[in-house]
């Protein structure tokens, strides 16, 4: 365990806006890069859900507000929290900044949090996204400001029958699709080389890549295929998921609330969760 010192005057603070144009032709290669059945994706005339990170993903950057950038090589991604608001459509011009709201340091490493928001080009929120970064072996020495809302899987839910059971194939290439659809370059996902120097089995999915398959795997089996309908998604990535494997996604019903229906889910290789904490809302 290594000790930094951190820069909580970065907390809070607003990092520089960046704006996208959205194309239906990078919609409909993000849907395929992911194995999206759902045509109006395909099509490139919505957005699916987790495409959202594509026009937000630069100012991630901002957790280099308060960590320095030594850390980088240590930064996994920990958690990911998305509350939408509408579709992201083709055509769309999508501005969004990010703010760390906070950061713990633990034995173990540290956590960050970064809130991000997305607006069109009227100033109306199209999205909003809590991303949990853990930095490996890398101890901030206090806890500065907030964390991003807890999403916990509730064990009770167990003691009912799941509502839906999904599996889903990864393929064998598709860290190389879903690399250039997302804008997400990081060498773990495309060479097997650099993934095992770094401690991996070798090369490993996109996060978001699985999350957006339980994405669509919770529209098809909850919401009749009807983006909208999403509400809130967020899970928490807990083991990697390798190219060739079968993932298994498990929803349990938990409650309806202002004319939405919320699911708690998991996912699994094997024995093995891959995502925990799964959290989907689906408007009723």
């Amino acid at each position: 365990m290594t000790e930094v010192k951190f820069d909580s005057s970065g907390v809070g603070v607003w990092g520089e806006p960046t704006t996208f144009e959205v194309r239906a032709e990078r919609i409909a290669e993000y849907a395929r890069a992911t194995n999206d059945p759902i045509a109006a994706h395909l099509a490139g005339e919505i957005a699916p859900p987790v495409f959202a990170i594509v026009p937000s993903f630069s100012s991630l950057a901002q957790i280099f507000a308060v960590a320095p950038d030594s850390t980088l090589p240590f930064v996994l991604h920990g958690e990911q929290d998305f509350t939408f608001h509408r579709p992201i459509r083709a055509g769309d011009v999508l501005t969004s900044r990010a703010r760390v709201t906070g950061y713990a340091g633990k034995p173990s490493g540290t956590v960050g949090s970064v809130y991000v928001e997305t607006h069109d080009a009227d100033g109306a929120l199209v999205n909003e996204q809590y991303v949990s970064t853990f930095i490996r072996g890398v101890d901030a020495g206090e806890t500065v400001g907030d964390l991003a809302p807890p999403h916990t899987f509730d064990e009770s839910v167990r003691a009912h029958a799941p509502v839906a059971k999904i599996v889903q194939h990864v393929d064998e290439d598709q860290t190389f699709r879903y690399s250039p659809a997302s804008g997400d370059p990081i060498p773990i996902h495309l060479d097997a080389e650099f993934a095992k120097s770094v401690g991996l089995p070798g090369i490993i999915a996109h996060g978001l890549c699985t999350m957006a398959f339980t994405s669509w795997a919770a529209l098809t089996e909850l919401g009749n295929g009807h983006t909208a309908r999403l509400r809130r998604l967020a899970v928490r990535f807990s083991k990697p998921v390798l190219p060739g494997q079968d993932i298994e996604t498990t929803f349990f019903a938990t409650g309806a609330s202002a004319g939405a229906t919320s699911y708690a889910y998991e996912t699994r290789v094997g024995d093995d969760v891959v995502i925990k904490d799964g959290l989907a809302v689906i408007a009723d």
